[in-house]
């Protein structure tokens, strides 16, 4: 072997040497590749906002949920997710919305509304019912009806407190908790700014009808109470010694029965008394029954007469028979005490005056 041959042989074998397995790279490559897209998975989880047009979660017992939304599930619970642009209404009781901002809004129903987002503001287009927002820097929150939009605005980068209610006259109510709010006439443009602790009135929707009316708009989130926990206890058999001291123990006195028995009701019993129904495998049609046959029982219970036990005091009233009118002549009195003589003479009397007067 050449002394060529033999440096080249040399150089091979300290090579080999210090080249690293290809498993052992091949393990540390995979190793690298898992590592990397965890922690990628991980950066993408935790800086993934929602999207820009969430408002937030609603929760309620008896609402409906129309238009863009999305639903979740997290830790066994679904939740329903209002993006911009979706339209809830409130059959009855409440709704709460948990803003993604931080805030959050309770419906009072029964109310209709949509909520509309875009960018930092908050849009809400109240049709009926009674909203009460409680904002913590942002959104900006803008309360629109038929004729007014409400604009809260804070104190000192406080935080925003308001009532808005539309009843079902038609009048509505405003109330400021915290902050002030800036109330505008969509048609004239005119304004004005209610103080904070604010509640006031307004029927159609004019500003010139603004009152005080303390107390008429409220819509507070009502806690329900926490579910009674049932514990169920399993006891064994009593055995014979436990009987014989629960028969030998004294048992207390019944407490005595102070409320009366219901009156039983006196109302008519009707029973329906049907012929015996016959069916023939024979015959294709079944005979009916003759309704005829139909008995009908009404049991009533008759009422007793009433009678009347006593004495009756008093004079006797004796009636006394009316005697009738006398009858009168129709002859007049002259007439029936004239003789008939007297008659006579005046009529022969008229009868010469006659024959011997100048006219005859």
């Amino acid at each position: 072997m050449s002394a060529v041959a033999l440096k080249e042989r040399i150089r091979l074998v300290r090579h080999r040497k210090s080249r690293p397995s290809w498993r052992i790279t091949a393990f540390f490559c995979v190793a690298g590749l898992v590592f990397t897209s965890v922690i990628f998975l991980r950066a993408a989880r935790a800086d993934n906002p929602p999207p820009s047009d969430t408002v937030g979660t609603i929760e309620g017992e008896a609402i409906s949920v129309q238009g863009p939304m999305s639903v979740d599930a997290a830790n066994g619970q679904v939740k329903t997710i209002l993006r911009s642009g979706s339209e809830v209404t409130v059959k009855s009781g409440q709704a709460h919305i948990d803003l993604v901002e931080g805030g959050n809004v309770t419906i009072c129903g029964p109310a209709h509304l949509s909520v509309l987002k875009s960018g930092g503001g908050l849009t809400i287009a109240l049709d009926s019912g009674t909203i009460h927002a409680h904002i913590e820097g942002q959104p900006t929150l803008t309360v629109y009806t038929v004729q007014i939009q409400a604009h809260p605005i804070a104190i000192g980068n406080g935080p925003e407190d308001v009532v808005v209610g539309i009843q079902a006259s038609g009048a509505m109510c405003i109330r400021a908790g915290k902050g002030a709010v800036r109330i505008e006439q969509q048609l004239t443009g005119q304004s004005l700014l209610i103080p904070q602790n604010g509640d006031v009135s307004l029927a159609n929707g004019q500003l010139e009808t603004l009152r005080t009316a303390a107390g008429q708009c409220s819509c507070e989130l009502q806690i329900s109470a926490k579910p009674v926990e049932v514990s169920i206890q399993v006891r064994a058999l009593a055995s014979t010694e436990d009987l014989k001291k629960w028969a030998a123990d004294p048992k207390p006195a019944s407490p005595p029965q102070t409320s009366a028995p219901p009156p039983e009701k006196e109302e008519p019993i009707y029973q329906v008394f049907m012929p015996p129904l016959r069916y023939d495998a024979s015959a294709k049609v079944q005979q009916e029954y003759d309704p005829n046959l139909i008995i009908l029982v009404r049991r009533a219970r008759v009422r007793p007469a009433l009678i009347f036990q006593g004495k009756v005091e008093g004079e006797a009233m004796v009636a006394h028979a009316a005697q009738p009118p006398p009858v009168r002549n129709s002859r007049t009195p002259d007439a029936a005490t004239k003789t008939p003589e007297e008659n006579t003479w005046n009529r022969v009397r008229t009868f010469f005056q006659k024959l011997w007067s100048p006219n005859s």
